[in-house]
């Protein structure tokens, strides 16, 4: 089992990256903190394999963090900013994680570093796992009739998703699809943990919520409302995320 430390400056983060870790039945968590100072610490202990770290936090950055380790475990970078990866590869990490991420490359990366955490343990997977596997993959994305084709559109491109009258548009990180879809039906499809029904009229991918203001969330330069019968579910959860 590779024990686990996950270290963002992003709640929001943590929570994909926990939901990710529980999914890989060779990866247990130990903890997840947006501290780096906290997680030196447990690293300095000899307690953890393998750390999930971001490069830009405010305290100590992810390369810092990496030199004072000094190799005392070992880490993927999780990062938006790509111009980090070659100084991160200098410092040994075993590998390099561009957000958004998607599970099938989490999952290439979480198998890389067991064959180098545990060598001798890195056996083919039963066929339970590797259905699993295959669930976790598929579920990366879902199909939706757009104008005369279906379309494929990848979970992790959701921004987030504006029902109008006869129809709903699911807005990415690269285009807008039209499709002839009602909200329940899409709110149901989605996987719970990544996304949230803020109003009657928008569902919200909650990696890409930017802030939040009183009621109202920002994702790039949309304004969403919370609506009031989400507020009471929506603000637990993103209260969840900051304890």
């Amino acid at each position: 089992m590779i024990r686990c430390l996950i270290v963002d400056d992003e709640p929001l983060a943590l929570h994909i990256l926990e939901d990710y870790i529980s999914k890989v039945p060779f990866m247990e968590l130990v903890k997840s903190t947006t501290n780096p100072i906290e997680a030196l610490t447990l690293v300095q202990d000899g307690n953890i394999d393998l750390v999930f770290l971001d490069v830009q936090m405010p305290e100590l950055t992810g390369i810092q963090f990496l030199r004072i380790a000094n190799g005392k475990t070992k880490v993927i970078l999780t990062t938006a900013y790509p111009q980090y990866a070659l100084e991160g590869y200098e410092l040994d990490v075993v590998d390099y994680l561009l957000k958004p991420i998607a599970f099938d490359r989490f999952f290439k990366a979480a198998q890389k570093a067991q064959g180098i955490i545990h060598p001798s343990k890195t056996i083919a997977p039963e066929p339970v796992q590797i259905q699993q596997q295959q669930n976790d993959f598929l579920s990366d994305f879902i199909f939706v009739k757009s104008e005369h084709k279906i379309q494929k559109v990848y979970l992790h491109q959701i921004l987030f998703i504006e029902g109008l009258k006869d129809y709903i548009s699911i807005f990415t990180t690269t285009e807008r699809i039209i499709t002839l879809q009602n909200m329940k039906k899409m709110e149901d499809t989605l996987p719970e943990k990544h996304f949230i029904r803020v109003h009657k009229s928008y569902i919200v991918a909650l990696n890409k919520i930017d802030s939040i203001e009183r009621s109202r969330i920002r994702i790039g330069d949309k304004i969403i409302p919370v609506g009031d019968t989400y507020r009471d579910d929506f603000f637990k959860i993103i209260d969840g995320k900051n304890v």
